[in-house]
């Protein structure tokens, strides 16, 4: 068989893509710099803490219209602010103290002149009015917007997704992951007799004139392409389970005529938590609840209301990328999204650059639920399956930050193989256990970076795995181990590799695995018994092999 024909359709359905994905290094905008920028003095001055937004939402003619109230702590004094609206939306006014605030357009971000600077510590909050018919999402969740659409009956169906296009495609905001608020409001009016599903706990249900508004409230830091509306005919239950954290309630919100395949089929949420719980610490938004949300694209990681659109069956579409058959045997997005509770959500990169901790841990997540399931073989032979649909067509790592850049889809296949060969190296379960779950811990509802996490992984791990994320990450080489072999003595060398790499690796001739520690530089050992035709690298590392003979 064709392997490369044959998973065409697989990775037609899995790999994750968006518009940004496919920009070149060079080809950054204006617009990319504004918006991908940490260290502007129109952002760097104050410190978002709340959000408090609001907006009527009309089926009618696709429009909005609503208001965001901006708070945020004075870090410096400063009078010019950023606020980020895309086009074709449109900022109505700004208020901040009950005074009007003069503000300019450039593109899609919006500059407020504030007629004081406020002193170091004060809170203030800056009203921004808007409308406008937002971008609709033309293939989401991979290009967000809104969605427009409509049940199988006919009945208006209205969901969000804005995951790297950013949340300024519907609300205005300071749309970068660097900076959440430390609790948001999100209260959506949508037309009789629709029922919205947002972030949070659901505070109030306000009928009027103009329709119902739905007053969600969320206690934790949220990421703003988090916040979402799911707007639709929902059926609902709640459910309690006894987690580590204490009480955690799940709420599960799937459209009306899908109330029993739901009931059926979501019963896998909790079998995951208790797995992910084990191996990553506390559920991290036990305050906030669990929701499960039936969405009309295939799914989206918004914290708290996970995004649902896998069709209550098992694999991914159907379908099981790692070529196993294990995929199917649990629902896909049930598992990949709701991991981003953890690594995504509860830990957040700062940069879109480095969103291979979001990705990479999900999608090894993957294997670990493979594990919980069915063994530690099973799950190592799913993570390893993943391994035939990386491309190494770029970097997971983009070269440039601050322009709102991501790397290769590779940061989830990968990015899974990377870490699952990390594990070897540390090659102690428990220990591997306590750093997962230490990270958690560590940088918990933080904002990180990409060497944060790197630097914590190598501390806890005793282990210098400076080398190994940057082959994995920065480079599109495969580390290839080059061996010949001599009667009884295997000589090796890695090849392919960035300078000073020494991962180790183990071998075997068909006995036991002997670790070896090879360099650029060709080593030699004895090996008795060893023959070509038996020897092997341990396909838990993601390595190539060939065997030099000259």
């Amino acid at each position: 068989m064709n392997l490369r024909r044959a998973l065409l359709p697989i990775l037609a359905t899995v790999t994750f893509t968006t518009p940004a994905l496919a920009q070149k290094p060079g080809d950054w905008t204006r617009a990319d710099s504004l918006r991908g920028s940490l260290t502007a003095p129109e952002r760097t001055w104050w410190d978002v803490t709340f959000y408090d937004l609001h907006v009527a939402i009309s089926p009618r003619d696709s429009s909005i219209r609503g208001r965001n109230g901006i708070s945020y702590r004075v870090l410096e004094p400063g009078t010019v602010l950023q606020v980020d609206l895309k086009v074709p939306l449109e900022v109505d006014s700004m208020v901040q103290d009950g005074r009007a605030v003069p503000f300019r357009r450039d593109g899609d971000a919006f500059f407020a002149t504030l007629p004081v600077a406020a002193a170091a510590g004060a809170v203030k909050t800056l009203m921004v009015w808007y409308h406008g018919q937002p971008q609709p999402a033309r293939r989401p969740p991979w290009d967000g917007g809104y969605t427009w659409g409509a049940d199988s009956l006919g009945r208006p169906w209205i969901v969000t997704t804005d995951q790297a296009v950013g949340a300024s495609i519907w609300w205005p905001n300071k749309d970068t992951q660097a900076d959440e608020p430390d609790s948001q409001r999100v209260a959506i009016t949508v037309p009789k007799p629709m029922v919205d599903v947002s972030n949070g706990r659901l505070r109030s249900t306000k009928r009027s004139k103009s329709g119902i508004t739905y007053e969600w409230f969320v206690t934790n830091p949220i990421n703003n392409y988090a916040i979402a509306v799911a707007a639709g005919q929902y059926a609902h239950w709640s459910e309690g389970y006894d987690g580590e954290g204490g009480r955690l309630t799940l709420d599960f919100w799937p459209l009306d005529y899908h109330l029993a395949a739901a009931k059926s089929q979501w019963t896998q949420v909790r079998p995951m938590l208790q797995c992910f719980e084990s191996w990553f610490g506390p559920y991290p938004w036990y305050e906030d609840g669990y929701k499960l949300v039936e969405v009309s694209n295939n799914g989206m990681e918004h914290q708290s209301a996970v995004a649902y659109g896998n069709g209550f069956a098992n694999g991914y579409r159907g379908r099981d990328a790692s070529g196993t058959g294990l995929g199917m045997k649990w629902d896909f997005i049930i598992v990949h999204e709701s991991a981003h509770e953890w690594w995504g959500n509860n830990i957040t990169t700062k940069d879109l650059a480095d969103m291979w901790v979001h990705e990479s841990f999900a999608n090894y997540a993957e294997g670990l639920y493979t594990e919980c399931l069915f063994g530690k073989e099973a799950g190592a032979r799913y993570v390893i399956g993943n391994r035939s649909w990386i491309r190494n067509d770029r970097p997971v790592v983009p070269a440039a930050y601050g322009v709102n850049a991501q790397g290769s889809s590779d940061m989830y296949p990968k990015g899974g193989q990377m870490l699952h060969t990390i594990r070897q190296l540390v090659d102690d379960d428990a220990k591997w256990r306590d750093i997962l779950r230490g990270a958690n811990r560590t940088f918990r509802h933080q904002t990180v970076t990409g060497v944060q996490v790197q630097a914590y992984f190598s501390e806890q791990s005793g282990l210098d795995l400076s080398k190994v994320f940057q082959q994995y990450l920065t480079t599109t080489q495969v580390p290839e181990l080059q061996w010949r072999l001599a009667g009884d003595t295997l000589s090796y060398r890695w090849a392919q590799v960035v300078p000073g790499f020494d991962m180790p690796v183990e071998v075997a001739t068909g006995g036991e695995w002997t670790r070896i520690r090879p360099t650029e530089t060709w080593q030699a050992m004895a090996l008795p018994g060893a023959t070509p035709a038996t020897f092997t690298v341990k396909p838990d590392y993601y390595v190539t092999s060939r065997e030099v003979t000259e």
